[in-house]
């Protein structure tokens, strides 16, 4: 594990204002129909990228990032099974989800890609970058949701319990339907970000549309606890011997890896950041201070500085930088 080196301000583009969530379509693919959110290159040398949002996430999630780093990679942003616009799975695994994003690797013909995986996203990206090297060019991390034991480790853990009640997801729609999208929102802005007043309104009306859509799908609670179910499952298996587990496939990991977390993330708790990039053997560590879960949608100008001196450094070979940025800003 080494500090991660950030290029200049002026390194990556700086958007004037937000833009709005970029375009998408679905896709027919060999394991199932996916939602892919597509970000035009801005320069002819830009390299294929692919992100993977987290848990309650969408390919919305990206639209700053992906617009900041335009001119380096172009970034297809992928809408996992039963969240944003892709329809739910029978069965939903980590192993599972990250078979559809390497469906859509493969089928596309963009691979090798730089890999980004949020939370969720996140352990479903190590999980491909250990698995499917091959379709991996570089990999960064943030927050993901890497195994602890420690239920204090995450403030999400007293709903741990809940999965084992029948009918959860009844439940759950029965009380969101007292709900309004705002209270959602807000909610959702006050447990993942560190500042929520500096949410910018553009994107918390966008938020507020896309939370009012999902609450009139039929799926939305069943997918969400389908889907925690799965990560669950994944946390189990890092304790018990087998090629499945989070942690030792991180080891085996070839890839130059960016680790990135926010120091007041309450969701995963930045305690989580050093054993994660001390488990990947090329990897570097950046700590956002200021920042909470979501660190590419509250700091996307730092994500993408660090982003861009990886793929600098990786494609250069040039020598490791001194810059103290494991704390930044």
């Amino acid at each position: 594990m080494k500090r991660a080196r950030l290029v200049e301000a002026g390194g990556v583009r700086n958007p004037t204002r937000p833009h709005p969530p970029w375009p998408g379509m679905e896709h027919q693919l060999s394991r199932r129909r996916l939602f892919i959110r597509h970000t035009p290159p801005t320069s002819p040398s830009a390299e294929p990228a692919v992100f993977v949002h987290g848990l309650g996430g969408s390919a919305q999630n990206w639209t700053d990032l992906a617009d900041m780093l335009s001119d380096r990679l172009t970034t297809d942003a992928i809408d996992l099974p039963g969240f944003g616009h892709s329809a739910p799975a029978p069965r939903v695994t980590i192993p599972l989800l990250a078979q559809d994003v390497a469906a859509w690797i493969i089928e596309s013909g963009r691979a090798p890609v730089h890999l980004a995986g949020h939370s969720l996203g996140g352990a479903v990206s190590v999980y491909l970058a250990a698995t499917r090297p091959a379709l991996v060019r570089s990999l960064t991390l943030i927050s993901p949701a890497m195994p602890f034991g420690n239920p204090r480790r995450s403030h999400q853990s007293r709903y741990l319990p809940m999965l084992a009640v029948p009918r959860m997801a009844w439940f759950a729609d029965r009380a969101m339907r007292g709900r309004t999208p705002e209270e959602v929102v807000d909610d959702i802005f006050l447990g993942t970000w560190a500042d929520p007043s500096v949410v910018h309104p553009q994107r918390r009306r966008e938020a507020i549309a896309e939370a009012r859509r999902r609450l009139a799908t039929p799926w939305n609670s069943r997918a969400y606890i389908q889907t925690y179910r799965g990560l669950m499952a994944s946390f189990f298996q890092a304790f018990v011997p087998g090629t499945h587990s989070l942690w030792r496939l991180a080891k085996v990991i070839e890839c130059p890896t960016l680790v990135i977390w926010g120091k007041q993330d309450r969701v995963i708790d930045v305690r989580q950041a050093p054993p994660t990039a001390l488990a990947i053997p090329d990897s570097r560590l950046l700590i956002l201070d200021k920042t909470g879960h979501v660190a590419m949608m509250e700091r996307p100008q730092a994500v993408a500085r660090a982003m861009a001196a990886m793929l600098d450094e990786s494609r250069d070979a040039t020598p490791e930088a001194t810059d103290d940025a494991l704390s930044v800003m």
